[in-house]
Parts: structure tokens; sequence; C-alpha cells
């Protein structure tokens, strides 16, 4: 993640582990405990197997949980060979010790077992093919919206309001990028008084003008603050700031997967 600038699903069988990294970009070399969740299992106060026959309900998104080793990702539907292949669990910087649940944000999901989806690499946006074998697909009934005009972030269940309130946003020489992301990682710090507060979120969006930040690759990021004065200003590297409180209940809610749109 950026600064200035996560893993998930049942809360009481989560992983902490010792010394992680993030910043705009996964917080490099100051958040030291992560926490790797398998979002969903087990959990059904936040996530239900999709309906069989019936529409999504309104404000509700589809998780593709990746299931085996791998999973191959397709340019169309049907292509004769993925275009790569990408290993489940990731591994967070790199480190063997810190394994994250491949998770997409699914755009489509066809009758033909094939799933559209986010895919968590430059340019924003990028989609790509996966299929839907090679996945659990759940429903999602979170999602996050910021309005950076507003500097304001709203959390959503369904079509209920659940939060409300200020966050800081990219200054004007690092914004940050406008778009659909999701969930990727939650990370815990271990100074919940530093700049990132007490948890982060990293998001698979990138900044448009970082290719690199504190030993990361320029990953958009969603966390808390050291200084409540910045919510309601442009003023970080291009990651999200808001406030400690709400996103430690966030922490304990919204799992990996959950779609996070960034409007102007």
């Amino acid at each position: 993640m950026t600064e200035g600038g996560g893993f998930w699903a049942n809360h009481k069988r989560r992983n902490t582990l010792v010394s992680a990294t993030c910043a705009v970009v996964l917080l490099a070399a100051v958040v030291a405990l992560f926490i790797a969740f398998r979002p969903g299992a087990d959990d059904d106060r936040r996530m239900v197997p999709p309906p069989t026959s019936a529409a999504i309900p309104p404000g509700v998104s589809l998780i593709a949980q990746v299931t085996g080793p791998q999973v191959a990702v397709y340019e169309t539907p049907g292509a004769p060979a993925p275009i790569k292949t990408l290993e489940n669990p990731w591994l967070l910087n790199g480190a063997v010790d810190k394994p994250v649940p491949q998770v997409f944000l699914v755009e489509e999901q066809r009758q033909d077992g094939w799933v559209h989806v986010l895919l968590a690499e430059r340019p924003n946006g990028s989609t790509g093919w996966i299929r839907q074998s090679d996945v659990n697909i759940i429903q999602n009934p979170y999602h996050v919206e910021v309005n950076l005009g507003a500097h304001e972030i709203k959390v959503l269940q369904g079509t209920a309001e659940i939060y409300k309130g200020e966050v800081a946003i990219g200054a004007p020489s690092t914004p940050t990028p406008t778009g659909k992301s999701y969930i990727r990682v939650l990370l815990e710090t271990p100074d919940p008084t530093s700049v990132y507060g007490p948890f982060a979120y990293g998001l698979s969006g990138y900044s448009d003008v970082l290719t690199q930040f504190n030993g990361g690759d320029g990953e958009i990021g969603l966390h808390g603050h050291n200084d409540a004065s910045v919510l309601g200003k442009s003023v970080t590297a291009g990651c999200i700031r808001m406030d400690n409180e709400q996103i430690s209940k966030l922490a304990k809610m919204l799992p990996l997967g959950t779609p996070v749109g960034i409007t102007s």
C-alpha cells in the first residue's frame, strides 16, 4: 500500500504472524503483525452461499475464493491457454511465512462455468476469466464507498449504511486513484499510534504516479491514522486514512474480496 496510504474470514480462528510489511503500498517495514483469514470460512455472520436461481440482492457482491494451489487466468472464456497462473496462497512481499488466500471480486458469473473477475494488477481495472471449478463463490453483503471530493467514506451492508465518516486522501501530487478495487489483505500494526493506526487494509488498486513506495510497488491502502486533524484533508501518498476506532470495528467485519469504490 502506499502510505500516507487485508486477510480475512473467521475472526475466532485468525492466524496472527509477526513481522509483516505495508506502506501506500503494503506498509513496508512498518507493520509487524500480519493477520491472514480464510474469507468466509465457518462464518455465516458475513458470508452466505450465492443464490441458486434468484437474483443477487441489492448491494451484495460475489467473492471467488481459489480452492486449489493455483488458478489459471484466461483472457477470454474458453481460450486455449491461460495468460497467467496465480499461486494460492500468494505471499505478502514474497515472505513464505505470510501467505494470503487468493480471492477475487466477481464481475460476472456465467452459466457455462466461467467467471469474470477483477485482478489485482496494473493497470487498475484489469480483469480476466477463471474457471468456476477452481473457486468457491460466496456472497458478501458489505461494500465500501469513498468520495474523494467530500473526503468521505461509507460502509454499507446491502443497501443499509452502517458507517459514514471523514477520511484523508492523496495529496495533489500523489492522488488517490478512482475506480473499483477490492480488499486483498488485512494487517494489524505493532504500534497503533503510528501513521497507520491499529489496522491497514491492502487494496487491489495501485497509485497512478508511484511505482514504488517503502519497499512496495505502489498498492493503495485503507488504514487508520496517528493524527485525527488530517481527516478531511488531501495529504497522503495515495492511501486513505480513516478513524481508528471505526477501522478496528471493520477489521472484524469486512472479508477479503470486499469491493471498494472510489469516486471523485
